[in-house]
């Protein structure tokens, strides 16, 4: 990419991002904060424009500028192999850090795009360091979190490591239905945002088996599934799949 391109590719708007008032602040940051501290990282953070579905946050090769944090909405990361083939390496909710694996070479190593509308705010490495050595706990929170990606990250790895197509499946749906809990109280039903092109991709099966999956799974009263929603109607049969 050239320089051009990678000047533009990093959009921020000059908008006051109000940690006070963002829903999935608990997620981001330490509970006990004052008000001068929130007023802080207010001027820390940085808000990029909103992204619309497909929109690029950033690509393979561009400078890291800092830590995204995830406001609304949904991204996915992925790679390209050496055959040129797209490679997920991840989805990342509302409440999660994007961008952690250019922290090491300062590049990101992969391309992150929008799979719904998105809002992400900015946390500048250097500063927000700089910070953290005048807000008791802002630096553990962080690595709070982490080290919560490096557990996702584990978890994947258990989601592809010698288990069959229904297992991977249901550990991704346990995943999913977790990650979105945390975010509060929202039942029984999951909705996709992801294709079921991007799910067979993600756990390293073809699409054929992943629609067999769930229509297995849905004939076993497990789950009731219409389009990109599904409802999770016997949880305990779905987490004996997994061990």
């Amino acid at each position: 990419m050239s320089a051009r391109d990678n000047s533009t590719s990093l959009k921020l708007v000059h908008v006051k991002p109000a940690c006070e008032h963002c829903r999935v602040r608990s997620l981001c940051l330490p509970t006990a904060l004052s008000p001068a501290e929130i007023a802080e990282m207010d001027d820390l953070v940085r808000r990029h424009e909103p992204l619309r579905r497909g929109d690029t946050l950033y690509r393979a090769g561009d400078r890291f500028a800092g830590i995204f944090a995830i406001q609304h909405g949904a991204i996915k990361t992925y790679g390209l192999t050496l055959e040129g083939r797209e490679q997920i390496t991840g989805f990342h909710l509302a409440g999660e850090l994007v961008g952690l694996d250019a922290i090491d070479t300062n590049t990101h190593p992969c391309n992150a795009i929008a799979l719904e509308d998105t809002e992400v705010c900015l946390l500048p490495l250097e500063q927000l360091e700089a910070l953290s050595q005048r807000i008791p706990g802002l630096l553990h929170n962080f690595s709070r979190l982490m080290s919560r990606e490096i557990l996702r990250e584990e978890h994947v790895l258990m989601m592809l490591g010698g288990t069959s197509a229904e297992q991977r499946i249901a550990r991704f749906l346990l995943n999913l239905q977790q990650r979105l809990s945390e975010r509060g109280p929202m039942g029984d039903e999951i909705h996709l945002l992801m294709s079921r092109q991007d799910i067979s991709n993600y756990l390293g099966l073809a699409i054929e088996t992943v629609s067999r999956q769930f229509t297995h799974l849905q004939e076993k009263g497990i789950l009731e599934i219409n389009n990109r929603s599904v409802r999770v109607l016997d949880r305990t049969s779905l987490a004996a799949l997994v061990g």
